[in-house]
């Protein structure tokens, strides 16, 4: 569907390499966690079954190209994803129904620092304007802290660790605020969703009335002093506790995207960019479940 409303816009290289291989490009980059089309180019060329699945061995400078018309449809990206969640949904009929919300980092590939340094004169141009500073959690052996880029903000079912929605935003945006988009596009794409889990970050009232209002029961630690409000779930209970333990998947699925579909590191500049690179990746990461869901052989996804 995707690559006929491409083909349509005559989305194709300047030496003619059709829609179906350069949006195959695009997902063996995600699929390989390659950080430059240079390297996808040179994968495809260098391995025959790729090529001829694609339909074509596309240059880095097409993709380039592809990449950059790409990003002004991704409405057309979305519409693709929307089919793909639908087909998950048969295969996963409880898929969706338990859903849990959080947020990542995606340092910028830039230098955020203020000055250009120590005790220097202050930076003028910043090579990516549209990342910002953040915190973010402590992960194994990395402190926690202050950071430079962006984050995204990802709503994923919590049985089959699949993502349902997601939104990338700069790193100073507060988490909290994007439970309700999030939710709403979970429900946009035909998920039924009856719990949320969240850690204790998105222990506030607004929050708690997003959920309320959309027939979602929220599942979130309280903060030390914070007075219990009322909830369909009581905390405490086994119910509870099951709901919450699942709220892992979300953290899961964010360093699987990072280090096996190359979420992360970033190799791109500007949110319209990096917001691009997140869609491919969901695109690469969805597609490949679908194919197993469907017990299509790996070599052949």
């Amino acid at each position: 569907m995707l690559v006929a409303e491409l083909d349509a816009l005559r989305f194709v290289g300047r030496r003619g390499y059709g829609s179906r291989a350069l949006l195959g490009a695009c997902v063996v980059k995600a699929l390989y966690a390659l950080p430059t089309w240079t390297r996808v180019a040179d994968l495809i060329a260098e391995h025959p079954g790729l090529s001829d699945t694609l339909g074509g061995t596309p240059s880095h400078w097409a993709c380039y190209r592809f990449a950059t018309k790409l990003r002004k449809e991704r409405e057309r990206i979305a519409g693709c994803i929307d089919a793909l969640a639908a087909s998950l949904r048969e295969a996963y009929p409880e898929m969706g129904r338990e859903v849990a919300i959080d947020a990542s980092d995606m340092p910028a590939y830039a230098n955020g620092q203020r000055f250009l340094y120590n005790h220097g004169p202050e930076r003028q141009a910043y090579s990516d304007p549209d990342a910002s500073w953040g915190h973010r959690s402590a992960v194994s052996t990395r402190k926690g802290g202050g950071f430079y880029g962006y984050k995204i903000h990802a709503a994923v079912c919590a049985r089959t660790g699949l993502p349902l929605a997601w939104e990338v935003e700069t790193g100073r945006r507060n988490e909290s605020l994007y439970v309700a988009p999030l939710l709403d596009a979970v429900h946009a794409r035909g998920f039924a969703a009856e719990t949320c889990a969240m850690d204790r970050g998105y222990d506030n009232n607004r929050v708690y009335a997003e959920c309320h209002e959309r027939g979602i029961a929220p599942v979130i630690p309280l903060r030390k002093g914070r007075i219990q409000p009322e909830t369909p779930i009581k905390r405490g209970t086994p119910q509870w506790g099951d709901l919450y333990r699942r709220r892992t998947s979300v953290e899961r699925e964010f360093g699987r995207l990072k280090h096996d579909y190359g979420l992360a590191f970033l190799r791109v500049r500007g949110i319209q960019r990096v917001r691009l690179h997140a869609d491919l990746v969901m695109l690469g990461r969805l597609s490949l479940a679908l194919a197993r869901a469907r017990g299509v052989p790996l070599a052949s996804a």
